[in-house]
């Protein structure tokens, strides 16, 4: 009986998939919580940044996934 060799290709994903996945889920979970602070600051903490009430506010209420 013939010997046959099989050879199988590893199942693996792409180089730096399971980083860049992770790296979204840290950019998303990272403006979440920045944009919630930014809508508990008051008026006088939002003049020492430099920011708007009204920018503030439409920026706090903008989803995670939004840039």
């Amino acid at each position: 009986m013939p010997h046959i060799q099989i050879e199988t290709l590893p199942l693996r994903a792409r180089p730096g998939v399971v980083a860049r996945l992770l790296q979204i889920v840290t950019t998303v979970a990272t403006r979440r919580r920045d944009r919630q602070r930014l809508g508990q600051l008051d008026a006088h903490l939002l003049r020492d940044i430099g920011v708007d009430a009204q920018d503030a506010r439409r920026e706090s209420v903008k989803p995670f996934w939004q840039a």
